[in-house]
Protein backbone atom coordinates (compact mmCIF):
# COMPACT_ATOMS: atom_id res chain seq x y z
CA UNK A 1 0.00 0.00 0.00
CA UNK A 2 1.16 3.42 -1.02
CA UNK A 3 0.40 5.83 1.96
CA UNK A 4 0.41 9.66 1.62
CA UNK A 5 2.26 11.43 4.34
CA UNK A 6 1.46 14.82 5.35
CA UNK A 7 2.31 17.15 8.38
CA UNK A 8 -0.27 19.33 9.95
CA UNK A 9 0.03 22.47 12.46
CA UNK A 10 -1.89 22.79 15.09
CA UNK A 11 -2.74 26.24 16.06
CA UNK A 12 -3.25 27.48 19.65
CA UNK A 13 -7.26 28.20 19.17
CA UNK A 14 -7.15 24.28 17.82
CA UNK A 15 -7.46 23.65 21.95
CA UNK A 16 -10.36 23.53 24.18
CA UNK A 17 -11.59 24.25 27.40
CA UNK A 18 -10.04 21.11 28.43
CA UNK A 19 -6.22 22.11 27.46
CA UNK A 20 -6.45 19.39 24.43
CA UNK A 21 -7.05 19.95 20.83
CA UNK A 22 -11.06 19.96 20.32
CA UNK A 23 -12.78 16.92 18.15
CA UNK A 24 -13.94 19.71 15.41
CA UNK A 25 -10.02 20.89 15.13
CA UNK A 26 -9.62 17.25 13.52
CA UNK A 27 -11.90 17.61 10.55
CA UNK A 28 -9.83 20.90 9.51
CA UNK A 29 -6.58 18.78 9.77
CA UNK A 30 -8.00 15.64 7.52
CA UNK A 31 -8.95 17.96 5.05
CA UNK A 32 -5.36 19.98 5.06
CA UNK A 33 -4.18 16.71 3.98
CA UNK A 34 -6.45 15.67 1.56
CA UNK A 35 -6.02 18.83 -0.62
CA UNK A 36 -2.66 18.07 -0.17
CA UNK A 37 -3.01 14.88 -1.35
CA UNK A 38 -5.15 15.80 -4.58
CA UNK A 39 -5.47 19.46 -5.43
CA UNK A 40 -2.30 19.99 -4.57
CA UNK A 41 -0.21 17.17 -6.37
CA UNK A 42 -2.58 16.52 -9.10
CA UNK A 43 -4.54 18.48 -12.01
CA UNK A 44 -7.10 15.59 -12.40
CA UNK A 45 -9.20 16.29 -9.58
CA UNK A 46 -9.93 20.04 -10.45
CA UNK A 47 -13.14 18.65 -11.67
CA UNK A 48 -14.72 18.52 -8.51
CA UNK A 49 -15.38 16.45 -5.90
CA UNK A 50 -18.09 16.52 -2.57
CA UNK A 51 -17.64 15.08 0.87
CA UNK A 52 -20.64 12.49 1.68
CA UNK A 53 -19.56 11.56 5.03
CA UNK A 54 -17.04 11.54 7.74
CA UNK A 55 -15.98 9.31 10.69
CA UNK A 56 -13.81 10.07 13.22
CA UNK A 57 -12.41 7.28 16.28
CA UNK A 58 -10.26 9.53 18.79
CA UNK A 59 -7.97 7.07 20.50
CA UNK A 60 -6.19 9.73 22.61
CA UNK A 61 -6.15 13.15 23.39
CA UNK A 62 -3.56 16.07 21.81
CA UNK A 63 -2.24 18.86 23.50
CA UNK A 64 -0.47 21.78 21.57
CA UNK A 65 2.58 21.63 20.76
CA UNK A 66 4.67 23.57 17.67
CA UNK A 67 5.67 20.17 16.09
CA UNK A 68 3.06 19.33 13.28
CA UNK A 69 1.16 15.67 13.73
CA UNK A 70 1.75 13.31 11.05
CA UNK A 71 -1.06 12.17 8.81
CA UNK A 72 -1.03 9.10 6.73
CA UNK A 73 -3.80 8.91 4.00
CA UNK A 74 -4.62 5.94 1.84
CA UNK A 75 -7.02 4.84 -0.89
CA UNK A 76 -10.26 2.33 -0.37
CA UNK A 77 -13.26 0.90 -1.70
CA UNK A 78 -13.33 3.05 -5.23
CA UNK A 79 -16.27 2.51 -7.11
CA UNK A 80 -17.87 4.25 -9.81
CA UNK A 81 -18.79 7.65 -8.32
CA UNK A 82 -17.24 7.19 -5.00
CA UNK A 83 -14.21 6.63 -2.91
CA UNK A 84 -12.57 6.45 0.68
CA UNK A 85 -10.09 8.07 2.12
CA UNK A 86 -8.51 6.86 5.39
CA UNK A 87 -6.21 8.22 7.59
CA UNK A 88 -4.25 7.57 11.10
CA UNK A 89 -3.43 10.56 12.86
CA UNK A 90 0.08 10.68 14.86
CA UNK A 91 1.84 12.58 17.47
CA UNK A 92 5.15 11.96 17.95
CA UNK A 93 4.82 8.98 16.36
CA UNK A 94 1.76 7.55 18.52
CA UNK A 95 -1.41 7.04 16.72
CA UNK A 96 -4.08 9.48 18.15
CA UNK A 97 -6.99 9.04 15.66
CA UNK A 98 -8.46 6.71 13.04
CA UNK A 99 -10.94 8.51 10.87
CA UNK A 100 -12.21 7.83 7.11
CA UNK A 101 -14.15 10.01 4.66
CA UNK A 102 -16.56 9.39 1.88
CA UNK A 103 -15.68 11.37 -1.50
CA UNK A 104 -17.86 11.80 -4.26
CA UNK A 105 -16.83 13.07 -7.74
CA UNK A 106 -19.34 15.95 -8.65
CA UNK A 107 -20.19 17.91 -11.69
CA UNK A 108 -20.63 21.55 -10.74
CA UNK A 109 -22.69 22.80 -14.12
CA UNK A 110 -25.41 20.02 -13.68
CA UNK A 111 -25.12 19.95 -9.88
CA UNK A 112 -24.95 16.20 -9.60
CA UNK A 113 -22.63 13.45 -9.00
CA UNK A 114 -20.32 11.93 -11.94
CA UNK A 115 -18.36 8.99 -12.80
CA UNK A 116 -14.96 8.89 -12.02
CA UNK A 117 -12.90 10.09 -14.81
CA UNK A 118 -9.58 7.45 -16.11
CA UNK A 119 -6.92 9.73 -14.67
CA UNK A 120 -9.31 9.77 -11.52
CA UNK A 121 -9.03 6.00 -11.15
CA UNK A 122 -4.97 6.03 -12.07
CA UNK A 123 -4.61 9.09 -9.54
CA UNK A 124 -6.69 6.55 -6.42
CA UNK A 125 -4.78 3.47 -7.50
CA UNK A 126 -1.31 4.64 -6.52
CA UNK A 127 -2.75 5.02 -3.05
CA UNK A 128 -4.92 2.30 -2.64
CA UNK A 129 -4.16 -1.16 -1.40
CA UNK A 130 -3.09 -4.48 -3.82
CA UNK A 131 -6.66 -5.58 -3.84
CA UNK A 132 -8.16 -1.95 -4.28
CA UNK A 133 -5.27 -1.25 -6.91
CA UNK A 134 -6.70 -4.36 -8.84
CA UNK A 135 -10.42 -3.57 -8.29
CA UNK A 136 -9.83 0.08 -9.40
CA UNK A 137 -8.12 -1.24 -12.44
CA UNK A 138 -11.20 -3.27 -13.21
CA UNK A 139 -13.50 -0.74 -13.56
CA UNK A 140 -11.77 1.36 -15.81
Amino acid sequence: MSRFVHAVHMRWSDMDAYRHVNNSAYLAYLEQARVAMFFHRHEGFSAGTVIARHEIDYLRPVVYHPEPLRLELWIENVRGARFTVRYEVFDRDVLVARAATLCVPFDFTIDRPRRLTAEERGILAGYADDDDRAAIGAHS
